[in-house]
């Protein structure tokens, strides 16, 4: 008995230290982003590249803020990224709740149409959004990065899939009552959707936050740029400047980071009761 426990402890802790490697081998290029961020200017275009700044310093962020607008286009991706998820957040609710719960002519057939949808490659539907963009006159404006991201196949899904295990009964008692189908869905429904809701917003303003094609097609004017299309540019631009580089794209990806590390529990929480419940 004792050596099989012997033995299972040794297999727990091959296990850990392999994790521990796969772990550190996907966080290192990450770690090593942050350290470039603090190293003087030059030093990360030395060979070999050092992998901890000799002096730690402020003066890329400082000069990546004071030199190339980063503050507005990171307040543009806040603005972008938050009205996204508000929106989507509305519109892919009611979307869901409505196919899963409201009977209408062709409801079915109209779901799987948006599921086929999904296996339609994003690129092939941007030259006709674009084209929709112009004639509304949403080129070049905040309007026409969000008004695109407003209705997603995937948001739709995912509330769906969860709507469906509200009980059909509660929503006909409640209707008995006499209320409406908007007070069933704020007062009883959407209280009942929270984790999956939660679980739809991290997911949204992730990609939002992250998006880069679809905001460097239709934003021309480098005073909308989001940031990451604010970083490409700095790329062009200070192409020597290593180390701001790499304090812009620490500014671009933290803010996210931190946003999944703190709520990645009801992002997978949200994810597995949708799966299990649907």
């Amino acid at each position: 008995m004792s050596r099989q426990v012997g033995q299972s402890r040794w297999h727990a802790l091959l296990v850990n230290l392999a994790l521990l490697g796969l772990a550190t081998v996907a966080l290192a290029p990450l770690l090593w982003m942050v350290a470039v961020s603090f190293m003087p200017a030059g030093e990360a275009s030395r060979f070999p590249p050092p992998l901890l700044p000799s002096a730690a310093t402020l003066d890329n962020y400082r000069a990546l803020f004071a030199r190339t607008g980063m503050g507005r286009n990171f307040a543009n991706s806040l603005l972008v990224a938050g009205s996204i998820t508000v929106g989507s957040l509305l519109v892919n609710t009611l979307a869901g709740y409505a196919f899963a719960k409201l009977r209408f002519r062709g409801r079915d057939r109209v779901f799987q149409l948006l599921l086929a949808a999904l296996v339609v490659p994003a690129q092939v539907a941007m030259l006709p959004l674009f084209l929709m963009m112009k004639q509304l006159g949403l080129v070049n404006s905040f309007g026409g990065v969000v008004l695109p991201a407003l209705a997603g196949v995937f948001g739709i899904f995912l509330v769906r899939q969860y709507a469906r295990s509200i009980p059909d009964e509660l929503l006909e008692a409640a209707r008995i009552d006499g209320a409406g189908e908007w007070r069933i869905f704020f007062r009883i429904v959407l209280p009942m959707l929270k984790p999956v809701l939660v679980t739809l917003a991290i997911f949204t303003f992730m990609a939002a936050w992250n998006d880069f094609m679809w905001p460097l097609i239709v934003l021309t004017d480098q005073a909308h740029y989001t940031l990451p299309v604010a970083l490409a540019s700095l790329s062009r631009e200070h192409i020597m400047d290593v180390e701001m580089m790499m304090a812009g794209a620490v500014v671009t990806v933290l803010p996210v980071l931190l946003l999944f590390l703190l709520l990645q529990r009801y992002y997978i929480q949200g994810l597995l009761l949708g799966s299990v419940k649907g």
